[in-house]
């Protein structure tokens, strides 16, 4: 029997610093119970200590994992983080503190201005004080990649020997070459009295495109922890992709000498959904979950795999929840075949939310020959800002054309139900709209990325439009929007935008 590595997900903790992608609770509660379904042994839930809305999704979180799975927060090496950590921990029944400090020389003399004796007076006494309120205890080095290695062995020692249960090693910069990374890890094992006891966790970077053969030299080397994100989100690069990791473990269990217990059909899934939350799109020719992974358009690779599946394709699709049946939905199909979907998609809905749903579902299906699944889960999130808005859309009506000046009419329905006309002219049909929106909601912001894309193939398939303004503060808003007509997602896109830099503004008042 081959060890049993464990899937540390932090998708919404160090996933969630990638720009634009930071979510609200309710968006990490969903993708909590997607990572919970899948069987991940660890979620870092987020930084109690940063905000109140990361204070609560920690709580909120700890409240759905149950037994399934360890709930962790992170902390620094500062006892006020690590007693607003243990607050926000106390509603998990298996509650991790993930706190520590840089070790490397560039973190000691830039960052932290302490010397090595210092470094390590703190480790011992953050990984005790954490123990004060949990038995389980993960000390992070960070930078560990670019430090000393007899100094990170001293460190590592002293967290071992103040209780740490887990000692993770992150390449934070994703500055090492695999196989110097995984020789650390070896010498840690080797010269550190007691590791043994302990797990031995890795969190790589992919600042030089390596942080999946990172994890996996440092599994092959002794690691049995893996810290990921669904996508590969994080910091600049991102972190070791989840999805990357699992497969490939899972391809080669025996030269590893490991396994997860990750439900590996629920990949797919998972990507599309934290995709759709964050905004980021997965490139075509991402691995394991890009739209390509599994398409072949070579001539030569489609007779092969006619004949075999396995000549062009180290993975069977179903494997990883990319292939299998489905009902072909239309206009012609009723309640009980969207539900069945939908709920074999992974949702449930009471009456009144499904009613809502199954219209809005219909608007599409009028449009449209056949209904895809990307189109449901693009009429499910559609409908989830509409409910939680502070402005909806209520109408949007545009004249433009050659040589015409681009007009555009937009009536939004404010909270309380009510509604504001007005107009405006621009460039195009998309800048009046947006010049309109703004003469009404009056949110000073900066227009930073706009993006479209067909949600499926064909001619008439859904457009979806993803933007990121950047508010006078400098915080930057992602938002979405889709509709069978591009200005009406573009208009919905914005809006979406706007009303979360509006919620973050009513919280900080």
């Amino acid at each position: 029997m081959t060890r049993k590595i464990a899937i540390f997900d932090t998708t919404l903790r160090d996933g969630e610093q990638s720009p634009g992608a930071s979510m609200n609770t309710e968006e990490k509660l969903i993708i909590a119970r997607q990572l919970v379904r899948m069987k991940v042994d660890v979620i870092e839930a987020g930084f109690p200590i940063s905000s109140p809305g990361d204070f609560k999704s920690v709580e909120e979180i700890g409240r759905i994992a149950g037994d399934d799975c360890t709930v962790c927060g992170l902390t620094r090496a500062v006892d006020k983080d690590i007693d607003v950590a243990a607050e926000a921990l106390r509603t998990a029944k298996r509650p991790r503190i993930h706190t520590g400090l840089g070790v490397s020389p560039s973190h000691l003399t830039e960052k932290l201005h302490i010397s090595e004796e210092e470094c390590i007076e703190r480790a011992i006494h953050c990984v005790k004080y954490a123990r004060r309120y949990v038995d389980d205890v993960e000390f992070y080095a960070e930078d560990a990649g670019r430090s000393e290695q007899d100094f990170l062995v001293r460190v590592i020692q002293a967290a071992v020997n103040a209780g740490a249960t887990v000692v993770n090693i992150p390449d934070t910069t994703g500055y090492s070459m695999p196989w110097a990374f995984g020789a650390r890890i070896r010498d840690l094992r080797e010269r550190v009295d007691g590791i043994e006891d302990v797990t031995i966790a890795v969190h790589t970077h992919n600042d030089l495109g390596m942080a999946t053969a990172l994890a996996m030299e440092a599994v092959r080397n002794g690691a049995s922890q893996i810290e990921c994100t669904i996508n590969g989100l994080g910091e600049r690069a991102g972190n070791t992709a989840m999805e990357e990791v699992v497969m490939a473990i899972r391809m080669h269990e025996e030269e590893m000498d490991g396994h997860t217990d990750v439900v590996t059909q629920e990949l797919c899934h998972a990507s599309k959904l934290v995709s759709s939350i964050t905004g980021i799109n997965v490139q075509p020719n991402k691995s394991i979950v890009g739209a390509n992974a599994f398409a072949h358009s070579s001539g030569i690779h489609q007779d092969g795999v006619l004949k075999a599946r396995d000549t062009y394709e180290i993975i069977d699709p179903a494997d990883v929840g990319a292939g299998g049946s489905q009902i072909i939905l239309s206009a012609r199909s009723g309640h009980a075949a969207l539900r069945h979907r939908y709920a074999e998609l992974g949702y449930t809905f009471d009456d009144a939310s499904f009613d809502a749903i199954y219209e809005a579902f219909l608007e599409v299906a009028d449009k449209k020959k056949e209904v895809y699944d990307e189109d449901l889960e693009s009429i499910i999130h559609e409908q989830q800002r509409i409910t939680t808005a502070i402005w909806t859309l209520g109408a949007v009506q545009i004249s433009c054309g050659f040589p015409l000046t681009p007009t555009a009419t937009i009536t939004l329905t404010d909270e309380d139900g009510h509604t504001t006309t007005d107009c405006a002219f621009g460039t195009g049909p998309v800048d009046a709209v947006y010049k309109a929106v703004n003469k009404i909601v009056g949110v000073t912001n900066d227009l930073s990325e706009f993006s479209v894309k067909a949600v499926t193939r064909g001619i008439d398939a859904l457009g979806e439009v993803t933007i990121r303004v950047t508010s006078e503060s400098g915080e930057v808003y992602t938002g979405r929007g889709s509709d069978n007509d591009i200005v009406v997602s573009s208009a919905r896109a914005y809006l979406n935008a706007l009303n979360r830099l509006l919620a973050t503004e009513r919280e900080a008042a």
